[in-house]
């Protein structure tokens, strides 16, 4: 059976494009998790990797979310994608949750260093994870099913 690739989104040039410094947020958020927590400032220099790492997930979430988001397009195109879609919009509030406890962790002093540490570090495994299966989605949907050909 030969199918079609699904037709590239055309909420991809529509919606406004995320700032593209999310994963420069990152890096940013895991650079600072190599310092030493005993150096001076280091709770503050986390704090302030945070506050831009949140706002470039909330505009992923807002360019990829809702009836004229991203996922709306591939499921308006690619049904079959249901499962993947849903997945991956389940763990936007994971996400957020996490960088927002891990916000607030920060601001309390009475948290050791390497608690705040492991936070960010199982933060970073999220999002790595997460955006591998958006990646593995979009191929999924654009990839050219030629099953059957030997």
């Amino acid at each position: 059976m030969v199918t079609r690739p699904i037709q590239q989104p055309s909420t991809v040039t529509a919606v406004p494009r995320p700032r593209p410094a999310l994963p420069g947020d990152l890096r940013a958020l895991a650079r600072a998790l190599t310092s030493v927590p005993a150096e001076p400032r280091w709770r503050e220099h986390l704090i302030g990797r945070l506050g831009p790492l949140g706002h470039g997930f909330a505009e992923h979430v807002r360019a990829t979310e809702g009836p004229a988001g991203l996922y709306a397009e591939l499921l308006h195109q690619a049904p079959r994608l249901d499962r993947g879609v849903r997945l991956l919009a389940g763990e936007h509030a994971a996400i957020a949750a996490a960088i927002a406890a891990l916000q607030h962790a920060a601001r309390l002093p009475a948290v050791p260093a390497e608690e705040l540490r492991e936070q960010a570090r199982h933060l970073l495994r999220a999002l790595d994870r997460h955006r591998q299966r958006g990646a593995d989605l979009l191929w999924e949907a654009y990839q050219a099913d030629l099953g059957g050909e030997d």
